[in-house]
């Protein structure tokens, strides 16, 4: 199942939660992430500096355990909204039986 994961900065984040060595940290475990499989597609967005990632995962539930081994997740600086995605299925119209 593919699920959108979009980045929200938590209440009271502080500086120090986003020092250097903790992003370097954060980018390692998107990168393992990444090669395992589980994140498809990272991005920033443009108008602001949060992650917009599109996972591949049995559920949300499992999304949520993958994100939750990032390193700004476990110092509680950010969490992620999870919305789980299906095919559009409107293209089925452009062929109906029926036309």
């Amino acid at each position: 199942m593919k699920i959108l994961a979009i980045e929200r900065e938590l209440p009271g984040a502080t500086d120090e939660q986003f020092r250097p060595e903790v992003l370097e940290a954060e980018a390692t475990q998107a990168w393992e992430l990444y090669q395992a499989g589980v994140v498809r597609e990272l991005y920033f967005r443009a108008d602001r500096t949060e992650a917009v990632l599109v996972l591949e995962c049995a559920n949300v539930e499992e999304a949520r355990d993958a994100l939750n081994s990032l390193p700004l997740v476990r110092e509680q600086a950010i969490a992620f909204d999870f919305i789980p995605l299906r095919a559009y299925p409107g293209f089925a119209r452009l062929f109906a039986s029926d036309k």
